[in-house]
């Protein structure tokens, strides 16, 4: 396969985002530029900010879950699964409906092609699926 440069710019690492994921999940642009996508139930979106000339970050956020019972020790459920993971991190708030789980992952975008950023995300994304099934199964996590 043809490696494809990445322009240095929040615009040019979206669009290889967009092309690295498109080969696994359907993937929308929102207005705001921003992309969004939804792996088994899982929604998610990535985002590019430039923090410095020639640092581009891609920054990916998957809602795990929302709205689950307080009472069901999810934030603890969370914290020891997040020991577990090597990519993104799990965050557990409380809010009026209950408990929301998010996994966030920000990573430097520069220089990667579609096949080896197309896995990473992955790798993260199906971590975010994976945990949200242990959540909603009431295995422990």
């Amino acid at each position: 396969m043809a490696k494809t440069t990445t322009e240095i710019s929040p615009d040019g690492s979206l669009a290889a985002a967009k092309e690295a994921l498109e080969r696994f999940l359907d993937v929308q642009v929102d207005d705001d530029g921003a992309l969004s996508f939804r792996h088994a139930d899982v929604p998610g979106a990535i985002q590019a900010i430039e923090l410095a000339e020639g640092l581009v970050m891609l920054s990916l956020t998957c809602v795990v879950a929302w709205d689950l019972p307080a009472d069901d020790g999810i934030p603890e459920r969370v914290a020891l699964r997040a020991g577990d993971g090597l990519f993104g991190t799990l965050g557990a708030v409380r809010t009026e409906q209950g408990i929301d789980v998010t996994l966030r992952y920000a990573f430097p975008a520069t220089g990667l092609d579609p096949v080896p950023l197309g896995t990473l995300l992955m790798l993260v994304i199906s971590t975010a699926s994976q945990v949200r099934a242990e959540l909603l199964s009431g295995s422990e996590a």
